[in-house]
């Protein structure tokens, strides 16, 4: 069905294939997993099967390529995609229409498909999807999860025999992307679809896949196989497989009930151990508030958004935003930025109203990473983008292009090495760090951080958290919006859940996490009542009781 042998590719001006000398068979009707650190190349392995790499992305190519018997180089995208449907990162990049039936019609009408087998075939996408019920809707009144399934549908509609997706999830919770992956489920299952899915929180989709493939980021040969194999030659894993290999669970449990047979003897050995864990979060309790909303009220229009909701963010603490998408948690952070105007109530940063200030005075208190990086991304290199942030807040360690500041946050955030590069030529990952460093540079007192995990590997995880970490200690204020309930594990000293606009619990995160049955982390769900929220909980406990 896909074979790559010998393929290499190279961006424009780029000094290093981002694709080297790769070889990947993947068979019909498979449902693979894609993944590996942040710029390993996945999406551009994604774009070749559909031609999109080299036709839209330019760039030197070499090797061969096919895919459903045809090579995509010479077929161009316009013939590949009755073959290939594509989903991208952001589904609305994609979307042309504002009705979800004439989004799903639209490729059809280009491709000119005679009108009777058009209704027919939307139809099938609307049934498939199931989402004949919001066919009159507005894209724009859609859940994020319901917008991916349009985006799906729409692919879907030119009845292709394989299903390209980049991070179909990223953007969704835990039971919007349960949603998705089980109509991806049906979709390989019932009809025989060849999926090709490049996914980062391998912990969602794991337990569906059957083929699991790794790139490497020095560019060697791509490990593909069973998931359990490809898992065990590698070190970026979830929670769970983590845990696994450091316990020596063998065979390798892929899903939670596969690790509760293992967990369940754990518990069994330590039966006689306290039955909780003291919470080790940073108290800040005796810290002044740094942001604050007090009853306030945000609605577009008619709609009202946010309710008469209240919360404070101490200096010295990060909370952790989490609830299911349309819940309002975006909306919140930009009414503290000021991007959106309050129908009620009031926002204080520094102990100071926001009212009656701009944006960009708001913004020397408060850096503020929106869900999409491209948004802050407008210098010709990475270490100017930074030092234009600084230049435009009057700081005068702009006027040095080897700014100490400057420098130093690209060694933390792992761009050292891309300081002269393109910020737009990056992966979305590596924009994310790009765009949080030009937020963090001016170093605020204050961060709000919308999905900051979006694009990143494990790794990249790990020193985000790291970097959140010391920027708390030092006695920044962090308020974070996130469907990552691991990343809220291992950094939140609060968390706060919202629900139609509301706060419905604020608490620590063993409270708020641990018993919920769409939010606890992997290390919970395995360990249910101890308050373990993470892998190095977990193991430094069960050090504690040997057998």
């Amino acid at each position: 069905m896909i074979t790559f042998e010998q393929l290499t590719f190279t961006y424009p001006n780029a000094a290093q294939p981002i694709l080297r000398d790769v070889n990947l068979t993947i068979a019909a009707g498979a449902f693979a997993l894609l993944c590996g650190p942040s710029g390993a190349g996945k999406s551009t392995l994604l774009r070749c099967l559909n031609g999109l790499v080299p036709h839209f992305s330019g760039g030197a190519m070499r090797g061969t390529l096919r895919v459903d018997d045809l090579n995509p180089v010479l077929a161009t995208p316009q013939v590949m995609s009755r073959h290939v449907g594509f989903v991208f990162q952001d589904p609305e990049a994609q979307f042309v229409t504002d009705v979800v039936e004439d989004e799903i019609a639209f490729a059809l009408e280009n491709a000119a498909v005679p009108r009777a087998e058009m209704r027919v075939r939307i139809e099938e996408a609307l049934d498939l999807l199931e989402l004949a019920a919001l066919r009159d809707r507005a894209l724009s009144t859609l859940s994020s999860g319901e917008r991916q399934r349009v985006a799906i549908a729409a692919a879907l509609a030119l009845r292709p025999r394989i299903l390209a997706l980049d991070e179909p999830t990223s953007q969704l919770d835990p039971k919007s992307a349960e949603d998705v992956l089980q109509a991806l489920v049906r979709l390989n299952t019932d009809l025989g679809l060849t999926i090709v899915l490049v996914e980062h929180r391998l912990e969602r989709v794991l337990p569906y896949v059957d083929t699991l493939i790794y790139l490497p980021p020095d560019r060697s040969a791509a490990l593909s196989g069973s998931p359990r194999d490809v898992l065990d030659a590698i070190d970026l894993t979830p929670p769970l497989i983590t845990l696994g290999k450091a316990l020596h669970w063998r065979p390798l449990p892929l899903t939670i009930k596969n690790g509760l047979t293992w967990s369940a003897k754990v518990v069994v050995r330590e039966a006689n151990a306290e039955r909780s864990v003291p919470s080790t979060v940073k108290d800040s309790s005796d810290q002044p508030a740094y942001l604050e909303a007090r009853r306030v009220a945000v609605g577009y229009g008619p709609q009202r958004i946010l309710r008469d909701l209240s919360l404070m963010v101490r200096s010295g603490e990060v909370v952790a935003l989490i609830g299911r998408n349309g819940s309002g948690k975006t909306t919140l952070l930009k009414s503290i930025i000021g991007l959106l105007p309050l129908q009620g109530g009031e926002v204080r940063v520094a102990k100071r109203s926001i009212a009656g200030q701009s944006v960009a005075d708001i913004c020397r208190r408060v850096g503020y990473l929106p869900q999409d990086p491209n948004a802050l991304l407008f210098a010709d290199t990475i270490e100017d983008e930074l030092r234009i942030t600084l230049h435009n807040h009057g700081l005068s360690a702009a006027e040095t292009s080897a700014a100490p500041v400057v420098l130093d946050l690209l060694e933390r955030l792992n761009l050292s090495d891309k300081a002269t590069a393109y910020p737009r030529d990056l992966s979305v990952g590596e924009r994310q760090r790009v765009a949080l460093g030009a937020i963090a540079v001016t170093q605020p007192g204050a961060l709000l951080l919308d999905e900051p995990t979006r694009g990143l590997d494990y790794v990249a995880k790990q020193n985000l958290s790291h970097l959140l970490s010391d920027w708390r200690d030092a006695g920044m204020a962090i308020l974070i919006v996130t469907h990552d309930v691991e990343l809220v594990a291992e950094i939140a000293d609060r968390v706060v859940l919202m629900s139609q606009g509301e706060i419905i619990a604020d608490g620590t995160p063993s409270e708020v996490l641990g018993t919920s049955p769409f939010f606890a982390p992997q290390v919970a769900r395995l360990f249910p009542g101890r308050g373990w929220l993470t892998v190095r909980e977990a193991l430094n406990r069960l050090k504690q009781f040997p057998d």
